[in-house]
Order: structure tokens, then C-alpha cells, then sequence
């Protein structure tokens, strides 16, 4: 059985990206570019994974983690010498080997199969993968011999006017029988516009052995997107939105305008979601089945429960149970749990608290550093007072209470089960279980006093 490697090319800086996130480290869909491509790879089940970094080389490892192995390129001086930093790890290997570019989020574990299989069924010294587009510029050309085979590749600053126009490019991405690689790399030299060792004069090197070379075309040019500066970054964020929509929607979600949905990489819905104009999802987000999310909702790393609905609000790092209603204008901070069967309603604020199943805050509430209990009430306005300047203090509702409107609960302060809280109260001390709370001055009415205060008319 032939082992087959592959080699991830990340050490770049990316100057045109004008940035200080370097430039494999730029998320696309929610997820970093060089991620994509180690997710893509992972998948095709490889005997070793190899990632080149240089710029950013902590940073790409505390990403990556132990899901690839790492060789470091101090001084990038072009992608031929960063594949030879590869060599400690893999120079000694025979087998195949793929080269991908850590900046091509696009490409598919499809299209990365079907390269690797070519190469394999002709036993080529290097297998191309091309593809055809009306704007080159920027890729280097394949140039091919009389007979149609692959003769050299030629890169944009060292090619003539006539190489210039060739549609077909390189993708960056190629195949290799290993040990013809390695030694190849060992004969390749800087003398070109940019001093720098190309991986491409290898394919010149091999088809001067009389080796055999043989180019495999991208079923689409946009999935071998390199993506070099914000404009390029954009486009990748547009065709991987598209690609991810469609996938949801060929799996059973309905997506009302996909044109306006932002769902990330990771974000995994059932069927029977409808999900209305203007959501976003990010992150590690979870939605079960036959939920109604949006318009206008942003879920960020949340978990949302069967036939729950979300309108118009925006649900960060929290659980929502089943069959809860969140909206319009609600707001779920992070480390918040709504229960089961849960009224957020509108201008409502939830954070760091649990909503009890069946309880209710439907309108102009704020709830911070709570726990509360089942069936319980939460009237209009009603807040929990829960930071003192310094810290931050824990109010506990019991199940079943009555929260009136306007009442302020100073924590650390516990209400029991089946309390009443009276509107307009301030409570600063425990209410016990079954109890009416009342913290409010007594009205006084002053007849005819309101005539004083109205100012007398000329």
C-alpha cells in the first residue's frame, strides 16, 4: 500500500492583506483559512500531515494543535525552499506526497481525492491540479508541449506576453512521488525576478528526466481561490457562504434568502428549520429540528432545542430548550440556560442566568446572575439588581413565584416558592416561600395641592 503525505504551505506573512493577523489565520466563514484546508485534508484519512509556518508560527500552532505536524521556515524565500523544511520530517519517505497552499480555503476533500487517484493510477513523478479562468493574472501558466502534455510552469514575472495570455494556471496544488521531490528540490535555483526558490521549476527538473507529468482540471476555478488580500478574502467568504447554504438546504432547512444568511463552517442545523432573511450563525451553533429563527437573530456558539423560536434577537455561549420563544429585541448574554417551554419577550436582557421551564419574562426586563425557578413571572421591568460597584451578587427566584412589574430585586437575595412580589417594590431581604412582599411608601393624596403647583395665568 503506497503512503501518502501531505505538505500545508503556511509560513507566509501576506503583505497585501495589510494586517496584523497573518494571513492563513484570516477566517472565512467563521473558520481560518489554514483550518479549512487541515479539515479538507483530515478527511482523506492521510498516513502524515506536514503544515511549513514561519510568520505567525505560534499563533498557527496554538490553532492547529497536535492535528498536524509542524516544520518551521525561518526565511521565507519562496515556496520550493519552504516544501524543503519538509524534508526532516518526510525526506526519507517514499510514497505520495500533496502540496497544498494555506491560503486556498476553498478546495474540496473531493477534488483533493480525485488528484491523488490520478496521480496514482498513471504513477506520474508530479501530477498538476489546473484550472481555466478569463483573469490570470497573478498564477503562473501551464505551458504545454506540442503532444498537449505539461512541459513547464511558468510564473507571472518571468513570463513573456504570449505566456501571459495562457488561461490555464497552476492552482499551487500538486501531487508528487516523494522521493523524486525531495531530490528535485535539491537541483532547483533563485535565478528568476524574485530570487526565490520556485516548487513549480521542479515540474521543468522532472520533465527534463524524461519523467512523465500529467495535469488534473478543477471541476471549478473558484474552489482554487487563492486568497492574497481582502478583496480575494471576500470572495472566498461569498462562494463558501454559497457552497454551505446549499448543503443545509439540500439536507432539509429551509433558507428563506440566502443572499442574506451568514452561517459558518461549523454551524450544524436539522431538518425542518426555517431560517427568515438577515440571521447569522457563528461559531459552534446547534439548532434541532423544526425551529423558526430570525429575521434579523445572530447565534453565536449556542445550542438551540427542538420547535424553539428566535425573532429578532441576538443569543450569545447559551443553551435554549425546547419549544421557547425568544423576541423581538431579546438579548441572550453568555452562560445563560432558558428552560423548556421559556417567554423571552421583547427589550428583555438575559445574562449569566437560567430561566426555570415554563417561566416568563415577556417584556423590558433585565435578569443578570440569577437562577430562576419553574413557572415563575417576571413583570414588566422588573430587574435584578445584581452588581454593587464592586462585585457581582446572585438573586434566586423559587418555582412558581410572581415577579410584579417595576420591582427591583437586590441581590444576593432569594425569593421562595410561590412568593408575590408587589409591583413597584424594591426588596432588599429574603422572601419566604407563599409570602407577599411589599416594599413601597404608602400613597398620600393632597386635595386641590396640585393648584399650587400650576404656574397662575396672566
Amino acid at each position: 500500500m503506497i503512503n501518502t503525505y501531505a505538505i500545508i504551505l503556511a509560513a507566509g506573512l501576506g503583505t497585501r492583506m495589510k494586517s496584523k493577523l497573518y494571513k492563513v489565520l484570516h477566517p472565512v466563514c467563521g473558520k481560518p483559512m489554514v483550518e479549512h484546508i487541515v479539515d479538507q485534508v483530515e478527511a482523506l484519512n492521510l498516513d502524515k500531515i506536514v503544515t511549513v509556518i514561519g510568520h505567525g508560527a505560534e499563533k498557527v500552532k496554538e490553532k492547529l494543535g497536535d492535528r498536524v505536524e509542524f516544520c518551521l521556515q525561518e526565511e521565507q524565500l519562496g515556496t520550493g525552499h519552504a516544501v524543503m523544511q519538509a524534508e526532516v520530517i518526510l525526506g526519507h519517505s517514499s510514497g505520495t506526497t500533496v502540496i497544498l497552499c494555506g491560503d486556498t480555503p476553498l478546495i474540496s476533500k473531493e477534488t483533493l481525492a480525485k488528484l491523488i487517484q490520478s496521480h496514482k493510477n498513471h504513477q506520474d513523478a508530479a501530477t498538476i491540479l489546473t484550472a481555466i479562468t478569463d483573469n490570470p493574472t497573478g498564477y503562473g501558466r501551464i505551458i504545454r508541449n506540442a503532444e498537449g502534455n505539461v512541459e513547464r510552469i511558468v510564473e507571472e514575472k518571468d513570463a513573456n506576453d504570449a505566456e501571459r495570455s495562457i488561461k490555464e494556471v497552476s492552482t499551487g496544488l500538486f501531487c508528487f512521488d516523494n522521493e523524486k521531490l525531495f531530490a528535485a528540490l535539491k537541483r532547483i535555483n533563485n535565478d528568476n525576478a524574485q530570487g526565490e526558490f520556485y516548487l513549480p521549476d521542479v515540474i521543468e527538473i522532472l520533465q527534463g528526466d524524461g519523467e512523465t507529468i500529467h495535469a488534473v482540471p478543477a471541476d471549478s476555478f473558484d474552489e482554487t481561490l487563492g486568497v492574497n488580500d481582502r478583496l480575494a478574502l471576500s470572495q472566498a467568504e461569498a462562494y463558501m457562504r454559497n457552497r454551505l447554504n446549499r448543503k443545509h438546504m439540500q439536507e432539509g432547512v429551509t433558507i428563506l434568502d440566502p443572499s442574506t444568511t451568514y452561517i459558518d463552517a461549523d454551524v450544524k442545523i436539522a431538518r425542518d428549520v426555517v431560517i427568515y432573511p438577515g440571521t447569522i450563525l457563528k461559531g459552534q451553533v446547534s439548532i434541532e429540528e423544526d425551529c423558526v429563527i430570525g429575521p434579523n437573530t445572530e447565534i453565536k456558539d449556542s445550542q438551540i432545542g427542538k420547535a424553539s423560536n428566535i425573532k429578532m434577537s441576538v443569543v450569545h455561549d447559551s443553551t435554549v430548550g425546547e419549544q421557547v420563544n425568544i423576541g423581538p429585541f431579546a438579548h441572550i448574554r453568555p452562560l445563560s440556560h432558558i428552560g423548556n417551554h421559556a417567554k423571552i419577550g421583547n427589550f428583555v436582557e438575559i445574562k449569566k442566568s437560567t430561566m426555570g421551564e415554563g417561566s416568563k419574562a415577556s417584556h423590558l426586563s433585565y435578569v443578570g446572575d440569577a437562577e430562576v425557578g419553574r413557572d415563575v413571572n417576571l413583570g414588566c421591568g422588573s430587574i435584578t439588581v445584581n452588581y454593587d460597584g464592586t462585585n457581582k451578587h446572585l438573586t434566586k427566584i423559587g418555582d412558581g413565584s410572581f415577579i410584579g412589574c417595576n420591582v427591583n430585586l437586590i441581590a444576593p437575595v432569594t425569593i421562595g416558592d410561590g412568593a408575590f412580589v408587589a409591583a413597584g417594590s424594591t426588596i432588599t431581604d429574603d422572601v419566604d416561600q407563599e409570602a407577599l412582599a411589599i416594599a413601597r411608601e404608602r400613597q398620600t393624596n393632597k386635595p386641590n395641592y396640585a393648584k399650587k403647583l400650576k404656574p397662575k395665568k396672566k
